[in-house]
């Protein structure tokens, strides 16, 4: 009978911490990729896994200092070379490279590394931090809450817009021949607001025709303190 009762709190446990970890926001895992690149596509098939996952935001970031070299990658964009730049910066890198992955603003690992990766997000769901936010849109206005924090907190709120899915037909270059797949390509950055640790709101208007939205609240360190998702509303 004893044994019975510690299965049954032990079940009860394991229940109440899945249910507490579902609440949880997101990790944000950020691809740095190019169509350009012929080591990219193995990272692109593995962010596709990750977004699958309901405890991870993936996002796929096209740089574009590979679209010199014979092909010009249709969703790069300078905002994510600029992207990546900053992280290597924050990460103490000697160059920037792709793939690479970087995971909550705050590890990095080459992005069609498996083992590697994991590793970042282990490292990540042990110094998780969360700052609450919340996300609505209503007519092309992307309304926040940002919930209260520390008064020492300086952090940035970005706005993304980023798509479901698309799928290209590579004519030149290094993957020239070659039918790539992309999973939540991001189509526009910008930040909106900066936070201070006072809760608050803002309304920002959307720029981009795109899937899905997100708000990420990123502090100056890199370091992402809270996340929110919103698929868009319809044209």
């Amino acid at each position: 009978m004893f044994k019975i009762f510690v299965l049954f709190l032990s079940l009860c446990l394991t229940v109440s911490v899945i249910a507490a970890r579902a609440g949880e926001r997101p990790i944000l895992v950020e691809l740095f990729t190019s169509e350009g690149c012929s080591s990219c596509p193995p990272a692109d098939a593995l962010l596709a896994e990750l977004a699958s996952r309901p405890d991870v935001l993936a996002l796929s970031f096209h740089v574009d200092f590979w679209d010199r070299l014979g092909w010009k990658d249709p969703f790069s964009n300078r905002e994510a070379t600029q992207r990546q730049n900053r992280y290597a910066a924050l990460l103490d890198l000697a160059t920037v490279y792709t793939p690479q992955i970087v995971v909550d603003g705050g590890w990095q690992a080459v992005g069609s590394d498996r083992a590697d990766v994991e590793h970042a997000l282990d490292l990540a769901r042990r110094d998780h931090q969360e700052l609450s936010v919340t996300l609505a849109l209503d007519r092309g206005q992307a309304q926040i809450k940002l919930g209260p924090g520390s008064d020492a907190v300086a952090a940035s709120v970005l706005l993304i817009g980023f798509d479901r899915r698309h799928v290209t037909a590579v004519k030149r270059g290094e993957n020239g021949g070659r039918i790539l797949s992309h999973v939540d390509v991001v189509r526009g950055l910008e930040e909106i607001a900066r936070y201070s640790g006072t809760a608050g709101t803002i309304a920002a208007p959307i720029r981009w025709n795109c899937d899905r939205i997100a708000v990420v609240l990123q502090a100056a360190t890199g370091r992402v303190l809270g996340v929110a998702v919103s698929d868009a509303e319809p044209l």
